[in-house]
């Protein structure tokens, strides 16, 4: 396989993931959208030639520091007008949202229950202070190990470590008979 054939396959595996991260933070599709795709376009223009085992932790630092930018501005857009700096969530199931077992497979209650639990993690998650997210979702749900979720977050294993138990119980108290 090609260089960029392997690196064509590495933006395929992590597009969706990615988006759903940037996504959980700016609450919108075309907002989360632009960021990975420049996080994409920035690790290829600048990366392409280092080994393909660098580019998880490099894209996941250019992944979070664009949200990090976007967050900025939007703080920044929104400073004198507080009123309008929070956008109601939409009705209804949006693409790349997490998607629910066919009801035919299985029994109501059940069904009512993981989405609970599924609204109750997405609410605990946004509700992280960003680096306690971050370090959430590149270790639990990118599956990063400690050294590349560090190298990402540009941060010490030790801070990744720290953020990611601060995460984990506030997760547990705000979410929680949903926790498994």
């Amino acid at each position: 396989m090609g260089r960029d054939a392997e690196l064509e396959a590495f933006l395929a595996g992590v597009q969706k993931r990615a988006y759903r991260m940037a996504e959980l933070v700016t609450r919108n599709p075309d907002d989360a959208l632009e960021i990975v795709q420049d996080a994409m376009t920035k690790l290829v223009e600048r990366y392409r030639d280092r080994d393909r085992t660098e580019w998880p932790p490099l894209f996941y630092r250019i992944l979070t520091h664009r949200i990090r930018d976007w967050q900025r501005r939007r703080r920044l857009r929104f400073r004198w007008f507080r009123t309008w700096a929070d956008r109601p969530d939409g009705a209804g199931a949006e693409e790349g949202e997490p998607e629910m077992p066919d009801p035919l497979s299985a029994d109501p209650p059940r069904l009512l229950q993981a989405q609970e639990g599924i609204e109750a993690l997405l609410e605990a998650l946004r509700a992280l202070p960003d680096r306690q997210r971050e370090a959430f979702l590149l270790r639990v749900w990118e599956g990063l190990d400690t050294r590349q979720a560090a190298e990402a977050m540009e941060c010490s294993e030790g801070s990744v470590k720290t953020h990611l138990s601060r995460a984990m119980n506030s997760i547990r108290k705000r979410v929680g008979m949903h926790w498994p």
